[in-house]
């Protein structure tokens, strides 16, 4: 039996019945959809866009199997020529899209969908829940990334993440932005991700002896093994490390990479266990630190210069707890060959397909972006790339590395202000004299069919 997370029926009902209800007045002209955020979260001053790999996917893959159509059937909520129309149902179209690890700001299309107006309407819930988890996770791990200033983390999520797959895609997300690795074990074999590991209280308490679980640990990983030490009492337990480093320097291949603190006040606690480490002749041993940590945290530990040397992140990174979800959407912006636009209050959107231009000063710093009509002629760098043409993948997607080195361009050229974890004075988006026509002349076209409509009804 398939996972769920493979099946058609993986979206919002209204989807569906969308579908039928297009079906049943032969409306399947192109369409276009864009994915944006609407507002960038309060302290953030930029976003990070990740998940497209898992939107190909997703898009390729899509079919109605055999049990999907049985359970539409058995629903008794759609008609049975409608549910054979679902047998040979899969996406078609084109997708134009930011590369992953690319930085974006608000009312910037990341990913566009041209196509037939079922398919491209159809995939709108599983597109944003692609997108709008991985891309809030890297827009959180990469300010962890910059708060730590080149030292290593790691990410710690995986048992307080919302589900498995929020396990996995944030592991995936965070690398992106940056992180060394992940706690996560399938993420090895899944993503190629690095993972890493230490040992829980638990392995200390089941050893009547602090010293016994240290050097059993010790004897199992004899090149990599680091030890938990706050089980107890902190610094009695340095001093065992102490001890059994001195004791394994006759056994010549073994050594203790790190040890590592999971409470108390990080800052002092670092301090003392240094202390004692160093004065015991164990300068090479690291700390490692994990604790209910975020950027913040992180921030205040490094500029006080506390002797940490890496840092396990998890619970606040992966449900971005200062801002668990982005106002994100997914839009109709054009339909047969006419642009479209919502006109709500405090929810507007631009009509029509749209590209962003981004500029570079001289010294390759980001300078502002351009939102205008995809055809319009700007000079910049088009941050929108083709994807998919007629259903089909142009290139695979690339390695996780490759990305993550492309991502770690785009912080090289983020303008220093920007990279402040509270809020600076807002990126330049300017929007285009083009697309403010555009919209003009869009919502005139919407009027003039609101007057006609009445006068149909006899309004």
């Amino acid at each position: 039996m398939r996972h769920y997370s493979e099946s058609a029926l993986l979206t919002d009902l209204y989807e569906l019945t969308m579908l039928q209800a297009y079906f049943s007045r032969g409306m399947n002209e192109p369409a276009v959809f864009e994915f944006f955020v609407r507002q960038v979260p309060g302290e953030r001053n930029f976003l990070m866009a990740a998940g497209l790999a898992q939107v190909l996917a997703y898009l390729t893959g899509l079919r109605f199997e055999q049990e999907d159509l049985a359970w539409l059937r058995a629903s008794g909520k759609f008609d049975p020529d409608f549910i054979e129309s679902l047998r040979d149902f899969h996406f078609s179209g084109d997708v134009d899209a930011m590369p992953e690890g690319t930085i974006f700001f608000a009312d910037e299309p990341i990913l566009r969908v041209t196509a037939p107006l079922r398919e491209a309407q159809f995939i709108e819930s599983r597109v944003i829940n692609l997108l709008h988890y991985q891309t809030l996770v890297a827009s959180k791990a990469v300010r962890s990334v910059i708060a730590a200033q080149g030292r290593r983390l790691i990410d710690f999520g995986l048992r307080r993440a919302h589900g498995a797959e929020a396990a996995v895609l944030s592991a995936r997300a965070s690398y992106i932005a940056g992180f060394d690795g992940s706690a996560t074990a399938v993420a090895a074999p899944l993503l190629d991700i690095p993972v890493f590991g230490t040992m829980a209280h638990s392995f200390v308490q089941v050893h009547d002896y602090e010293t016994d679980a240290f050097a059993t640990f010790v004897r199992a990983y004899p090149h990599n093994a680091t030890l938990l030490i706050d089980t107890y009492d902190t610094e009695s337990a340095t001093r065992q490390v102490v001890r059994l480093a001195q004791w394994l320097q006759e056994d010549g291949d073994i050594r203790i990479q790190a040890v590592r603190i999971d409470s108390g006040d990080l800052d002092a606690v670092a301090r003392r266990v240094r202390q004692i480490l160093d004065a015991g002749g164990c300068r090479d041993i690291g700390i490692f630190a994990s604790g209910n940590l975020d950027e913040y945290a992180l921030q205040a530990l490094v500029q006080s210069d506390a002797p940490i040397n890496g840092f396990g992140v998890g619970t606040r990174m992966n449900t971005s707890s200062d801002a668990p979800y982005l106002d994100c959407a997914y839009k109709l912006v054009e339909y047969a060959g006419q642009p479209r636009r919502k006109r709500s209050s405090g929810k507007a959107t631009w009509p029509g397909s749209k590209q962003v231009f981004r500029h570079y000063d001289a010294q390759g710093v980001m300078s502002g972006d351009t939102l205008t009509s995809q055809h319009d002629a700007v000079v910049g760098e088009p941050l929108l790339q083709a994807v998919i043409r007629g259903g089909k993948v142009l290139e695979p997607s690339p390695p996780l590395a490759e990305i993550r080195a492309y991502a770690r361009l785009q912080m090289a050229g983020l303008p220093s202000a920007l990279r402040a974890l509270t809020a600076a004075p807002p990126y330049a988006v300017t929007v285009s004299s083009a697309l403010h026509e555009a919209t003009r002349l869009t919502d005139e076209r919407q009027r003039a069919l609101a007057d006609a409509d009445r006068v149909h009804w006899g309004g």
